[in-house]
Formats: C-alpha cells, sequence, structure tokens
C-alpha cells in the first residue's frame, strides 16, 4: 500500500469518528466537539437558535461524510495520479480553516468563550499536523515515483 493511501485512511477514520461524535454527542469536548464552545450550552436556552446549531452540526457531519465516500471512492478506484491530486486538493481545503475559522475561535478562545482556554491554539496545531503530513505523503510518493 502507498503512502497516499495511508495518510488517506488515517484521514478517513479520523473524520468518520468525528462525524459519529457529531451526530451522537455533539456537545463532548473531544474529539472537535462543541462542548468546548460556551454558547453551544446557552443555545439550548432557546429553542430556534437551538434547532439551528443542531441543524448546522448535522450540515457538517452530512458533508464530511460526502468528502468520507469520495476519499473510500478513490481509495479504491483512483489511479495514483488521482491520489496525488486528490490529497493536494485536502491540503488546500484544509487551509481554508485559517481563512474564516480560525479567526474566529482565537477571537472566541481570547474572550473566553472557550473552555479549556488555549483550544484555539491546539486546534490550529491540530490542523497543521494534517497539511504537514499530508505534504510529506505527497512528497515522499513523488520522490519514490521518481526513482
Amino acid at each position: 500500500m502507498d503512502i497516499l493511501s495511508i495518510v488517506i485512511i488515517v484521514f478517513l477514520v479520523l473524520e468518520l469518528l468525528n462525524v459519529i461524535m457529531l451526530y451522537k454527542t455533539p456537545g463532548t469536548k473531544r474529539g472537535n466537539g462543541l462542548g468546548v464552545f460556551k454558547a453551544f450550552e446557552k443555545s439550548k436556552e432557546d429553542k430556534e437558535v437551538f434547532e439551528l446549531v443542531t441543524y448546522l452540526i448535522n450540515w457538517v457531519a452530512g458533508t464530511k461524510l460526502i468528502f468520507i465516500v469520495l476519499l473510500i471512492g478513490i481509495l479504491i478506484t483512483g489511479s495514483d495520479e488521482t491520489k496525488v491530486f486528490s490529497v493536494i486538493a485536502l491540503i488546500f481545503s484544509i487551509l481554508t480553516f485559517f481563512t474564516r475559522l480560525y479567526p474566529s475561535i482565537k477571537k472566541m478562545d481570547g474572550e473566553g468563550q472557550i473552555t479549556p482556554a488555549g483550544y484555539s491554539k491546539t486546534l490550529g496545531m491540530m490542523i497543521i499536523s494534517f497539511i504537514v503530513v499530508f505534504f510529506i505523503a505527497v512528497i515522499i510518493f513523488l520522490y519514490n515515483c521518481l526513482k
């Protein structure tokens, strides 16, 4: 099994666990759950707001499922070229976290809206780790192809 398939499978497993968590226990503080946001508990006080929050949680989980199924299809039927471009696409799509989501969560963290304090840095490092692993996997794969 090639390095790209391995990192895609690891990513798939982590994302699938995240989807299960979002559907079953969205309020947890584990696995990127919404329990880290103090506003999640506050949203339960307003039925309409909580219904919107629940809808958005399910939307995110559903969107993640689309990526999971697409990546499974790429693993099963994709050529080496398709896998390379898929991992590059993952890198770019994951990088978008830093354009909108990271500034928001960093601001909320700084304002004490997240527990534990400093969670935004932990999440940012985790996201950077994904990007670095994907990048290294592409480099290793391409290096092995050129040998």
